[in-house]
């Protein structure tokens, strides 16, 4: 009966996910020039041919996993931006995006920050420069117009606020653990409580 296939057309695009996430957290672990096809294919449990049953080579893989979660950050990213909030709610939300990125896609944001540097001047990893451009004007406006609004203080560097929020909040990826104790909400929450006593107006 046709209807017998139906498992068989959805186990490709699972056994897809799956590889990705092996990948990804090979790339994480032992850097993506240290890591081999066939090193991908053993944590995997297969041969290194089959692998190339579903990928070409380990750039593609690469690519995939950097773009899905570029392109899963910025959903929540342009949300929050067309939100129309205020600067401080702005902020908050953006930290918490953020956040729940790094617990659905540790290995990613991991390979984010020690790989992209090398690979952005490559033309098929082009759009992490785009991708980078587009945050820094995200957060550095919000906090622009937190300046201006009186809600953060004007005697900060903005440059320097914004490199610290991105550092401190992207680290996070190194030692989080997702089912953990913390959820990422929660963990957000003690963040900018920490972060806007700091940068916020005294009353």
């Amino acid at each position: 009966m046709p209807t017998k296939k139906k498992p068989e057309v959805t186990a490709v695009p699972e056994r897809r996910r799956e590889l990705l996430d092996t990948a990804a957290e090979v790339f994480a672990e032992q850097g993506y020039n240290a890591t081999t096809v066939r090193k991908i294919a053993d944590h995997a449990g297969m041969l290194a041919g089959s692998l190339y049953y579903h990928f070409d080579s380990k750039e593609s893989m690469l690519e995939e996993i950097l773009r899905t979660f570029l392109d899963e950050l910025w959903d929540g990213y342009d949300a929050v931006l067309d939100a129309d909030l205020g600067p401080r709610e702005t902020l908050e939300a953006l930290v918490t995006e953020s956040f729940r990125e790094i617990d659905r896609h540790r290995s990613a944001v991991a390979i984010y920050q020690k790989e992209s540097k090398q690979l952005a001047p490559q033309e098929r990893f082009a759009f992490l420069v785009e991708s980078q451009r587009k945050f820094e004007k995200a957060w550095l406006s919000t906090l622009e117009r937190g300046v201006a609004a009186e809600v953060f203080r004007a005697d900060l560097d903005i440059r320097l606020t914004y490199r610290f929020v991105r550092d401190t909040v992207w680290v996070a990826a190194s030692w989080y653990r997702p089912g953990g104790q913390h959820s990422p909400e929660e963990i957000a929450r003690q963040y900018l409580s920490m972060v806007l006593d700091g940068i916020a107006v005294r009353e």
